[in-house]
C-alpha cells in the first residue's frame, strides 16, 4: 500500500483544488491524505480511464481523521461524492485495485475543498466611516461586486472541472478505441494467415488427387533404369 500526502495550497477564495492522473498496479491500494478543517466541503470525483486487462473499474474509500469510513465504492468505473467535514484533520482517499490479478488501472482523480464561510469582510470600515450617509450605497456596490466575482469564480471553476472530466472521458474512449483497433488487427492478421495455410493445404491435396498414378510410377522407374 502506498501513502501520498497532498500539499495544501489555499487561494484567495478559500478553496483547494487538486487533480491528477496516476496508475495503480494490480493487487495494490494507493492512498492519498489531505488536511481538512472543520465544516469544509469535500468534493471528490474519480474515473478509470484505462486498464491493461479486463474492465475499467476501481474500488474507492473515503475515511475521516478518526478512522470512520464515510464512503465505500466497490468496482465502479467512475463516481463523485460531496461531504461536509465534521472533524478536523487528515482525510484519507484510497483507491483499491487488490481485486485485480493482472490488470493495472489508470485513474483520473479530482479533489476540491471549499470553505463556505469566508473570513474576509467585503467592505472597509474606514471607508464606511468616511462616507457617512453614503455608506449604504457603498456597501450595496461592494456587495454587488463581491457577488458577481464569486459567481464568476464558481462558473469558471465549474467549467474547468467539466473540461477536465470531459478530457478524462476522451482519454478513456481513445484508449478503448485503440485497444479495440489492436484486437481487430491481431484477429484479422491471424485469420489471414489461417486462410493462407488452409488454401495452400487444399491446393496441395487437390493437386495430389488429380495426379496420374502411372506417371508417378514411371517417374520412379526412370531413375532406377538409368542407375542400372
Amino acid at each position: 500500500m502506498r501513502y501520498i500526502f497532498l500539499t495544501t495550497i489555499f487561494s484567495v477564495v478559500f478553496a483547494f483544488e487538486k487533480d491528477m492522473t496516476f496508475t495503480i498496479q494490480a493487487g495494490r491500494m494507493d492512498c492519498f491524505y489531505q488536511k481538512v478543517s472543520l465544516n469544509e466541503v469535500i468534493d471528490v470525483e474519480y474515473q478509470v480511464i484505462d486498464a491493461s486487462h479486463g474492465e475499467l473499474d476501481i474500488s474507492f474509500q473515503l475515511t475521516d481523521p478518526v478512522g470512520r469510513m464515510i464512503v465505500t465504492d466497490y468496482k465502479k468505473p467512475e463516481n463523485g461524492h460531496r461531504h461536509k467535514s465534521i472533524h478536523e484533520g487528515d482525510y484519507r482517499f484510497c483507491f483499491d485495485n487488490t481485486f485485480s490479478t493482472f490488470s493495472e488501472k489508470t485513474v483520473f482523480f479530482d479533489l476540491m475543498i471549499e470553505n463556505e464561510e469566508s473570513n474576509e469582510k467585503d467592505y472597509d470600515d474606514d471607508k464606511e466611516m468616511e462616507l457617512g450617509n453614503d455608506a449604504e450605497t457603498y456597501l450595496m456596490r461592494v456587495s454587488d461586486i463581491s457577488e458577481s466575482v464569486t459567481k464568476i469564480k464558481d462558473n469558471v471553476s465549474a467549467a474547468r472541472r467539466l473540461q477536465e472530466f470531459l478530457s478524462a472521458h476522451e482519454a478513456r474512449d481513445r484508449n478503448l478505441a485503440e485497444d479495440m483497433c489492436s484486437r481487430v488487427m491481431s484477429r484479422s492478421l491471424f485469420q489471414i494467415i489461417l486462410m493462407l495455410v488452409v488454401g495452400i493445404t487444399q491446393v496441395y491435396f487437390l493437386k495430389s488427387l488429380f495426379e496420374d498414378p502411372n506417371k508417378r510410377s514411371l517417374k520412379n522407374l526412370v531413375p532406377n533404369f538409368m542407375s542400372q
